[in-house]
């Protein structure tokens, strides 16, 4: 790594949601704190803990939820009505508080970063002219016509492209008209604030006009015409040391006692609303006489290993840059941050996505040639075992999980988005530059 001689500049990251939009913006931190500059996090209450510890300083941020609450996660992860839950219901009734705490955390800053459920950010950096540059986790923030993702209530809708792009033109007008009536309360604090209505927030609103860094592999898919002209795709940043930074104990002993084992994981957030996953997995897992880790998530693991054959591990949570590439396959919900560990690993997945982004990122894996897909909604042992079947035996999988895993890992997205952020903003010491 070369040596930086940037002056200091305080930079704030914002970020609102689970682990897998907390562990980039960590990972971000350190990249900028590695290049001398001060960096601090607002983000949920319930991750001062995960911050502090890192070293960072850190500001709460608004609206407060819970990561861990059972009953607001499954109506988050409503597969038809997810979206509309979590920015009815917890996002937008709560931009007056959001913002509020943008303007503290905001104080003295000379780069704000947001993050797509951040909108306070946007809104407080037009009103004090603030440089600011935003991200987006998964290629579907983008809703591009010209590379539709596949939505979670109707994902058959993608296979209607190859009639043209008049209906995904249609489909991301109505996306954009619909938002922007959630969006009201939003539209009405920007008028209190002298501003004007603005764009959709969850649309071409949450984009900065300076910088957009796409903080995912360039494998998902390539740039389209319609996105910012600011958009620099700078691969994952990886950072899970949160959840482990071995495999030794129990899983250490496991892993090392036999065949690679089948890994199952439902993420930080569809693991508090598995439905029968776990029943399923279990029934699977047996009638392929296979082995296999559970990553079953906090306070679950009594209750499981009680049915578990001794084929079967049963933990809360593991490192998944340290289990996965010692896996047979993963077997796992495509949320932004699980896609990149697996993409990394160079092991094949069974995507199994439920709502949000899981489904488009599960999409692109399948069309990488490393994945097969089960929706969440069709899982069941039967199948899962066909599934996990093909995807070990047949040799095209494992070539093809390699080779993009070899992209995957010589992308340094953390320097590239250091190295795009210095580019852009004199505050960091680098020349700006159009984009």
């Amino acid at each position: 790594m070369g040596v930086y001689h940037s002056p200091m500049a305080r930079i704030v990251i914002f970020c609102w949601g689970s682990h897998g939009d907390v562990d980039p913006s960590l990972g971000l931190a350190e990249g900028l704190r590695a290049r001398g500059h001060s960096v601090a996090v607002a983000t949920l209450e319930y991750f001062r803990p995960i911050v502090t510890q890192a070293g960072f300083d850190f500001f709460p941020l608004r609206p407060h939820a819970d990561p861990s609450d059972t009953a607001t996660v499954r109506r988050i992860m409503d597969a038809k009505r997810g979206p509309e839950n979590l920015l009815t219901e917890i996002v937008f009734p709560a931009i007056r508080e959001q913002y509020a705490d943008v303007e503290v955390a905001a104080a003295g800053a000379d780069l704000l970063i947001s993050h797509p459920l951040s909108i306070g950010v946007p809104i407080y950096a037009q009103k004090h002219g603030t440089l600011w540059a935003s991200t987006v986790l998964a290629p579907t923030s983008f809703f591009s016509p010209t590379d539709m993702p596949v939505l979670p209530p109707a994902p058959w809708l993608k296979r209607l492209e190859i009639l043209g792009t008049w209906l995904p033109r249609l489909l991301v007008a109505g996306g954009k008209s619909t938002t922007h009536r959630w969006a009201r309360p939003v539209t009405m604090f920007r008028r209190e604030l002298g501003l004007d209505d603005g764009l959709v927030p969850l649309f071409d609103g949450q984009h900065s006009p300076h910088l957009v860094l796409a903080l995912y592999s360039s494998v998902l898919g390539a740039p389209q015409p319609d996105w910012p002209r600011n958009t620099v795709v700078t691969g994952y940043m990886f950072h899970d040391e949160v959840h482990g930074t071995s495999l030794a104990g129990e899983l250490g002993e496991f892993v090392n006692a036999g065949t690679p084992p089948l890994v199952f994981t439902l993420g930080s957030s569809a693991v508090l609303s598995p439905g029968e996953f776990w029943k399923e997995s279990i029934a699977a897992v047996r009638s392929l006489g296979a082995r296999a880790v559970f990553l079953v998530g906090p306070g679950n693991v009594a209750a499981i290993r009680s049915s578990l054959p001794p084929t079967i591990l049963a933990v809360e949570r593991a490192p998944h840059s340290l289990l996965f590439p010692r896996a047979a396959a993963t077997i796992q919900q495509c949320g932004a941050g699980t896609m990149g560990q697996a993409l990394r690993s160079g092991r094949p997945t069974l995507a199994v996505p439920f709502a949000h982004d899981q489904p488009d990122n599960a999409y692109r894996a399948r069309t990488l040639g490393v994945a097969r897909i089960l929706p969440a909604t069709k899982y069941r042992a039967d199948r899962a075992a066909r599934e996990l079947d093909h995807l070990v035996s047949n040799p095209t999988y494992a070539r093809a999980a390699a080779s993009v895993a070899e992209r995957v890992r010589a992308e340094r997205g953390v320097a590239a988005a250091c190295d795009a952020l210095a580019a852009t903003f004199p505050a960091l010491g680098g020349v700006p530059q159009a984009r």
